[in-house]
């Protein structure tokens, strides 16, 4: 595995804490300790991406506040949420909120280890993808306006002529930039470069807005010097022709709700 078996342990209960990290370093694991919600979210900011065990009974900020918070900040580490009540209703919500397993305390070793193992090949398909991503994000992000207008008109399924007539540009314009397209995208053919575009997010649906064109350029941040894709930025419009790509896989963040 790419990235080192890190675990963060939130849990109140100091004695918890020791006995859980002294008993996950002994298995190889690189353990942090935080004893309480806002403490972790506090650091979150200074943290890489890795697995999470997190308390549901914590005082003041508990369990489920944390995961809200996970959500409002667009952090799908994978958690496993620990409970000493074993509530459904906890579980059920802790899962709404993107928690990747649920676990009644006292913890047995196997099932802890399952968990975690199926958390570290959660979290590296999710790094991955993430890389896929943001490489296909800045290859998009290498078009000019007018390259983006011409590329959502082809990708719309639209002969050379019909885009031409439509943008009131020549034939000859299109087939010129649509050389170019193909180049600065490397790729071979309009379909993956329909690919492409879906591997950073962006994803064509019909519709009947007028200012298609302009939305797909502010949504796909075309002809700017720098990637908006490189902070993660989303797209807050929706358009009827462009809409952003689930960042989740639904099989893997079960119910999760993928800034």
């Amino acid at each position: 595995m790419s990235h080192q078996r890190t675990v963060y342990l939130i849990d109140d209960d100091a004695a918890m804490r020791r006995s859980l990290a002294a008993q996950l370093a002994g298995d190889g694991m690189d353990v942090w300790p935080f004893a309480s919600g806002a403490e972790f979210i506090a650091m979150i900011g200074h943290l890489r991406p890795s697995c999470i065990l997190l308390d549901m009974e914590m005082p003041h900020i508990g369990g489920l506040d944390v995961l809200a918070e996970l959500v409002r900040l667009d952090v799908d580490w994978p958690v496993i949420a620990l409970s000493s009540r074993g509530e459904l209703r906890v579980a059920v919500d802790a899962m709404k909120l993107g928690a990747l397993d649920f676990l009644e305390k006292p913890l047995q070793r196997e099932p802890l280890e399952q968990a975690l193992d199926f958390a570290w090949a959660t979290l590296e398909r999710s790094l991955e993808a993430g890389l896929a991503r943001q490489e296909a994000q800045a290859r998009v992000a290498r078009l000019t306006r007018r390259e983006a207008d011409i590329a959502l008109a082809l990708m719309r399924g639209m002969a050379n002529k019909s885009a031409a007539h439509e943008l009131g540009i020549s034939v000859r314009t299109v087939e010129m930039h649509r050389a170019h397209i193909l180049e600065k995208l490397g790729v071979k053919s309009l379909a993956e470069a329909a690919v492409l575009m879906s591997q950073a997010g962006l994803g064509f649906a019909r519709g009947d807005d007028p200012h298609f064109r302009r939305r797909f350029a502010l949504q796909a941040g075309v002809g700017r010097k720098a990637s908006p894709f490189a902070a993660g930025a989303r797209s807050s419009g929706g358009g009827a022709f462009l809409k952003e790509a689930p960042r989740r896989e639904p099989a893997q963040r079960a119910l999760f709700l993928a800034r």
